[in-house]
């Protein structure tokens, strides 16, 4: 007779049914049909300060899979400030990093959603769905990151989009990009935003 563990599906498997189901409920307020790949989870944490004590605030992290990155570079999980909309998602995150902070809110509300962190933060990392929410919408997004973001602390976006999620020519925002990232489905690209 097999073990009760032998026969427990994978966390990722798990992970990626979960997705699935939410994307097909909420597609859009889901940003993707499946968690990140690894690979673009360590793209989108080695623009993270690991050697900072300062908070790090991750908008929409889903299941962890660019938590998880995070924690790899060497974030500590106290560290982590994980907002997320879905409460399933949330009662998971909580179970998988018990030492950070994990907030049920929409993060298109910051000021309401992040009242209680008062340190800036040394990086936000954005793995929401701003293609599908109007250009004034991203826009107060990234304006409220900033607000909660010491300076030059990077807003940290990956898209599948071909375009940028936020337009590359704002007003004393400098941009970057990284190559596209093709081991993911779908192919998608981080964005990195910075003031000053």
């Amino acid at each position: 007779m097999q073990s009760a563990r032998a026969l427990k599906k994978p966390p990722r498997l798990d992970d990626e049914v979960r997705f699935l189901r939410s994307w097909i409920e909420k597609p859009l307020r889901m940003g993707a049909v499946m968690p990140s790949s690894k690979v673009l989870a360590r793209t989108v944490a080695r623009y993270v300060d690991a050697d900072s004590t300062a908070p790090v605030i991750e908008l929409g992290p889903g299941t962890g899979a660019l938590t998880d990155a995070l924690i790899a570079r060497g974030v500590e999980q106290a560290r982590l400030v994980l907002v997320e909309f879905n409460p399933e998602f949330c009662a998971l995150l909580r179970e998988r990093y018990p030492q950070a902070t994990i907030i049920q809110g929409d993060a298109y509300h910051l000021d309401k959603t992040l009242t209680a962190i008062t340190e800036p933060a040394s990086a936000m990392v954005s793995g929401l769905p701003l293609v599908t929410k109007p250009m004034l919408t991203r826009l107060r997004l990234i304006r409220d990151a900033f607000a909660k973001l010491a300076p030059g602390a990077p807003f940290i976006q990956f898209t599948y989009s071909v375009v940028p999620p936020i337009p590359k020519s704002l007003p004393g925002v400098r941009t970057q990009a990284s190559e596209r990232i093709w081991m993911n489905v779908p192919p998608a690209r981080v964005w990195v935003y910075r003031k000053g």
